[in-house]
């Protein structure tokens, strides 16, 4: 299979200012992916992005910057889907998948990408997207709070209070660290499309960057995985 990575990162974020570049156990946070994004199967790696600082960082990275994102595609509320069709259109060539490579997700290894493309590849699955267990976070524990903070039980509340979760059904969220999906799928107007299979990121992996506060969470995982000093 030739597989493009399509690593995604615009400006102009706001829960971190330079968020994509901000520094994770001394290295701006892009180069956490664009490692693990060149030493893996991909056949190429590119770097879509409209701030001239996150393309000059891409490029000392290794990412290959053929064209910077023009700004309608680079907006607070701007789909990912768009953004990915821009870069096929305008990148040309005969791809059988796309790998979206969010620098959000630091701690994604070579071998989620190369695992993922192998079980797309193996299974004939139309996409692979990371999830992991949701663990005691359970969504059945979560409640809902009226204007004088009572509390109450949504639809989907635990049978009773405390209820074990070994007994809850067992439940993944979204990781964000994986998306490779058929380009015929993404062509389709769709990401993950009908025949969907999970890659599973282990809990102590599964880092999403998002406020300041994720930059000391990852880093303490980095360091922990010895990662990092």
């Amino acid at each position: 299979m030739r597989v493009l990575g399509i690593v995604t990162a615009r400006g102009g974020s706001k829960g971190i200012p330079g968020k994509n570049i901000a520094p994770l156990g001394g290295r701006p946070l892009l180069a956490w992916t664009a490692e693990a994004a060149k030493a893996s199967t991909l056949a190429s790696v590119v770097l879509s992005t409209d701030d001239p600082a996150i393309a000059a960082v891409g490029r000392d990275c290794g990412l290959d910057v053929p064209f910077l994102r023009p700004a309608h595609l680079a907006q607070d509320d701007t789909p990912t889907l768009p953004v990915l069709l821009d870069v096929l259109d305008r990148l040309g060539g005969d791809w059988d998948a796309v790998f979206i490579l969010q620098p959000t997700n630091p701690l994604r290894t070579t071998a989620d990408i190369d695992g993922a493309i192998a079980l797309l590849r193996q299974t004939g699955a139309d996409s692979v997207i990371g999830y992991t267990d949701v663990g005691e976070r359970h969504p059945a524990r979560m409640k809902t709070l009226d204007a004088e903070g009572r509390v109450h039980n949504p639809p989907f509340a635990e049978a009773f209070e405390g209820q074990r979760r070994q007994d809850l059904p067992t439940l993944h969220l979204r990781d964000g660290s994986v998306y490779v999906t058929r380009t015929l799928v993404l062509r389709s107007g769709r990401i993950a499309g009908d025949d969907c299979r999970a890659w599973i990121v282990p809990r102590e992996r599964a880092c999403n960057i998002d406020e300041p506060f994720d930059l000391w969470y990852a880093e303490a995982l980095l360091r922990r995985a010895g990662r990092c000093p």
